[in-house]
């Protein structure tokens, strides 16, 4: 625990002279003041992240993670575990939607095997199994303490390795069967949110299984936890109904995927590099981060409203927005190679387009939309 409390001590917030200038050179730009929009902020971001306004972000990777959930067992998912390698396969494969996507997009995909519950071998799969698979916290906890912060490490570590081969923009992924289950227990347990906010159909399943789902999940929260009667406690922040540590709440309830993305974004923190927020588990896995160190919050990109519910809940605990609406669902990390090209274009901007002087434009004449 101590080398990442360090990594966590040792995050800083974004360069605020960086902001300013940033804000002050799109000011300058052959355009109304403000007229790019989220793009403007977008560009403003990024700057004060890296410091400058100089810089390709061409070189985008997403990573995901892969892993399984004892959970499956409770019959809250639509479909068997073993889709998890299945899947995982088709991802190393290319063939994947994660994959047709970040083609377009000119960005890469990693695959990391950090919990599948068997072992699969591939050229491209990055092997950092931590165990195969959780156990079904509808009977205990998931995983231990230790294995929970090692989940948290691989993914620090993961984007070490990313920074260390160049990549300026990291999105975050997942595969594993039962995994919106687990999500929709840390967010419950973190927020105090109801079933009915927090728990969606995953991948599809029908209203007798989601039914089902929502119960499960709230006996194994009622089985895992002891919930506090603090009702000043819940006044001030209507967080943490069950006042437990949040390294105790993901050990008890999370995914190993979760958790590996989790440090995806203490990582991209800690590294000073911007990382994009895909669809539900990835935003749990945010609000995990943002829990333990508020200033990962900085460093976040929110790309799509997840049409999973329990998004929107976990979005707001963390304070974003998400910049498009595709009614997607998918996970696997497709939202983030859509982001980078949004993302890119902020950062071209910024760098390449003219300013007044440079295109011999009086800016005088022009009227201020942000007034």
């Amino acid at each position: 625990m101590n080398e990442l409390e360090k990594i966590i001590n040792s995050i800083k917030g974004l360069d605020q002279i960086a902001l300013k200038k940033a804000e002050e050179r799109l000011d300058k730009l052959a355009k109304p003041i403000g007229s790019l929009g989220e793009l403007e902020k977008i560009a403003i971001k990024l700057a004060g992240i890296f410091g400058n306004n100089e810089g390709s972000l061409e070189k985008a990777l997403t990573i995901v993670m892969a892993s399984d959930h004892g959970i499956t067992e409770e019959g809250v998912s639509c479909a068997p575990q073993k889709i998890t390698a299945l899947q995982t396969l088709n991802i190393l494969n290319n063939k994947a939607a994660i994959n047709i996507i970040s083609s377009r997009a000119k960005s890469d995909v990693k695959v990391v095997d950090i919990g599948i519950a068997e072992d699969i071998k591939h050229d491209k799969l990055i092997a950092r199994k931590i165990r195969y698979g959780t156990d079904n916290f509808h009977k205990g906890p998931a995983m231990s303490m230790q294995e929970a912060i090692q989940a948290i490490k691989t993914g620090i570590e993961m984007v070490e390795e990313a920074y260390n081969r160049g990549y300026k923009l990291i999105g975050t992924g997942e595969m594993g069967i039962g995994n919106t289950s687990c999500s929709s227990a840390v967010l419950m347990a973190i927020t105090g949110c109801t079933t009915e906010q927090a728990v969606g159909l995953g991948g599809g399943i029908t209203q007798e299984a989601y039914n089902r789902k929502k119960m499960v999940i709230k006996e194994a929260l009622d089985l895992n936890f002891t919930k506090i009667n603090n009702n000043l406690q819940n006044k001030l922040n209507d967080i943490n109904p069950y006042n437990e540590d949040i390294y105790s709440i993901v050990s008890k309830v999370g995914g190993l995927d979760l958790l590996g993305m989790t440090g995806c974004f203490i990582g991209a923190a800690y590294y000073r590099l911007p990382i994009v927020i895909d669809g539900f588990i990835s935003a749990v896995a945010a609000l995990t981060a943002y829990t333990i160190q508020p200033l990962t919050k900085e460093f976040m990109i929110a790309s799509h409203f997840s049409a999973e519910a329990g998004y929107k809940k976990a979005i707001e605990a963390i304070g974003l927005e998400p910049m498009l609406n595709l009614k997607m669902r998918l996970g696997e990390g497709t939202g983030c190679p859509i982001a980078f090209t949004i993302i890119q274009t902020a950062a071209d901007i910024i760098n390449n387009m003219a300013s007044f002087e440079e295109a011999s434009i009086d800016s005088a004449q022009l009227v201020d939309i942000r007034a």
